[in-house]
């Protein structure tokens, strides 16, 4: 299955990782959460804390759009840097959306929940950028919140199938 690209004008990008990331992941992810903004790309989360909140307090710090695709039933449970928080109520099945909601996925460190969307983005079409995270066939390896950003971007530019 080919991967859609968003609508004109807009790219989103997902970032995840562990809810209980390390001080490095978290850094990184803000860093990470921060250029994309500063590009004008929306940044997509599973929406709690760890990776996703530090991607989302980032983004935020420079004015971008977060969206956090939430495991329960409340909005209440986002993190507080959310722009907007979606309740699915589908638990860890809210994976497969986060990253089909992307253009490309940041996968930062990981545990096996990170595993499961960097498999369904491959699965997808859906290019993923890893950042100390598993490494697997697919994956684009990188060194760097800046580096992340940049392929994560270059990868989602111009036209795809």
């Amino acid at each position: 299955m080919a991967h859609r690209r968003s609508a004109p004008g807009r790219t989103y990008i997902a970032v995840v990782g562990p809810g209980d990331a390390s001080t490095t992941e978290f850094d990184a992810a803000e860093a990470v959460g921060r250029g994309l903004a500063r590009a004008g790309a929306t940044v997509v989360t599973g929406g709690l804390g760890g990776v996703m909140a530090a991607a989302s307090r980032g983004a935020t710090s420079a004015g971008g759009t977060t969206v956090g695709l939430l495991p329960g039933t409340s909005r209440a449970d986002g993190n507080e840097w959310l722009t907007i928080a979606l309740p699915t109520g589908m638990g860890e099945l809210r994976n497969g959306l986060v990253v089909r909601a992307a253009d490309a996925v940041i996968a930062i460190g990981g545990g096996y929940g990170t595993l499961s969307e960097v498999a369904l983005a491959l699965k997808t079409g859906t290019p993923v950028i890893g950042l100390n995270t598993w490494a697997i066939e697919g994956v684009e390896p990188v060194d760097s919140p800046e580096e992340a950003v940049n392929q994560a971007l270059r990868r989602t530019a111009g036209p795809r199938d």
